[in-house]
């Protein structure tokens, strides 16, 4: 059992997991205010472009005279590249595709054929006092220009780039993990695990931790033979506990490996222990190297059940399983999960680049490099 001091460190350590997770959206709130109002100027620059058509009125160079005086008038600031100015149009065209996108921005206004905005002497300034308190609260001008480029430039449907929108505004991601992210197919993935977290969790909790998990895993980082074992996927997998974390997504915390629990006079190891700092609860993981099987639920099942017992606070949700198995029947996993009286999600894992399991001994040892290093000399 657990020591006073032990228990107070943990409570410490997940306190400042929780703190930095603030202090990091902190920083990226600050940034976005920042932000905005650049994020307004690009999208009423995008409007008048497209909607003036003024590439078709003033001839394909247009944007290309449009950079050099601005950049003549305005050479302190940057962004006003042909590039960038492309971009711009591409940012307004990108959203307003989408009626509903459309109209939650003043599209209604936006959307008006050119003839008739050009009857208004100063239409710009209607517009944009018309829709400048629509532009402040909409997701799309919350996050970073340049996070901006990614996603519509990389997502193919407004929902989906929708999506990762209020991922980066949640979870305060750099452009280098929003890349990652759709690069790895997120938005495909997030909320297909199988689970039964209807049934055993408050709606709240059940919601956001269908959310949480995804299907399949992409262990790509991972360096193994074909043939592995379920302690060399373990290994490797914490081994790289960056990347992992990474893929497993924002918000879990990893405690350990093969983390000891005492029920009854047995002592059991769970393989992987994390806390997630959204959902407010232990995660347990299982990982398996073979195909799901009916007992895999049960056997995490009472582990889930052990963790509350011994580990969970009064302040902690109730504990979550996770199995990840290198495949899975749906029926039989939905099944499995029917009859599991513990909130478990089921989820499968994909590795691309396996080595063959003979890979070793198709290689040179040491001896044979250096002797063909002296036949060089």
């Amino acid at each position: 059992m657990e020591t006073q001091i032990e228990k107070s460190n943990s409570e410490y350590r997940l306190w400042l997991i929780v703190l930095k997770l603030r202090i990091r959206q902190s920083q990226i709130k600050a940034a976005v205010r920042v932000n905005e109002e650049l994020l307004r100027l690009y999208w009423s620059m995008g409007h008048d472009i497209v909607v003036r058509q003024m590439e078709t009125t003033w001839g394909s160079g247009f944007l290309q005279k449009l950079s050099r005086d601005l950049r003549s008038e305005f050479n302190e600031i940057k962004g006003f590249s042909v590039q960038n100015l492309y971009r711009m149009k591409q940012f307004y065209l990108f959203y307003t595709q989408d009626d509903t996108i459309r109209h939650q921005v003043g599209g209604e206004i936006l959307s008006q054929p050119a003839r008739k905005l050009q009857m208004a002497k100063n239409e710009s300034d209607i517009i944009l006092s018309q829709v400048a308190r629509e532009l402040e609260i909409h997701p799309i001008f919350q996050i970073p220009w340049f996070h901006h480029t990614v996603i519509f430039t990389k997502c193919e449907t407004v929902q989906e780039a929708m999506f990762y929108v209020q991922k980066t505004i949640e979870n305060g991601w750099s452009r280098a993990m929003l890349e990652h992210f759709i690069d790895a197919g997120l938005y495909a993935k997030q909320g297909k695990a199988l689970t039964n977290f209807s049934r055993h969790l408050p709606e709240v909790q059940s919601d956001l931790a269908n959310d949480v998990l995804k299907d399949p895993y992409d262990f790509d980082f991972l360096t193994l033979t074909e043939g592995y074992k379920e302690k060399e996927l373990e290994d490797a997998l914490t081994t790289n506990i960056t990347k992992f974390l990474t893929e497993l997504g924002q918000g879990f915390a990893y405690l350990g490996r093969q983390v000891p629990i005492k029920v009854g006079d047995t002592e059991l190891f769970i393989d992987l222990l994390f806390y997630h700092t959204e959902l407010r609860c232990y995660v347990v993981i299982e990982l398996k190297a073979t195909k799901f099987k009916f007992e895999h639920t049960g056997k995490l099942g009472g582990y889930v059940a052990a963790i509350n017992h011994q580990r969970k606070k009064e302040t902690d949700n109730p504990t979550i399983g996770l199995l990840i198995c290198k495949d899975k029947d749906d029926v039989m996993a939905q099944y499995s999960l029917e009859s599991s009286s513990q909130p478990i999600g089921i989820s499968s894992f994909e590795i691309s680049n396996l080595l063959p399991e003979n890979y070793k001994s198709a290689l040179p040892s040491i001896e044979e490099i250096e002797e063909g290093l002296k036949d060089i000399d």
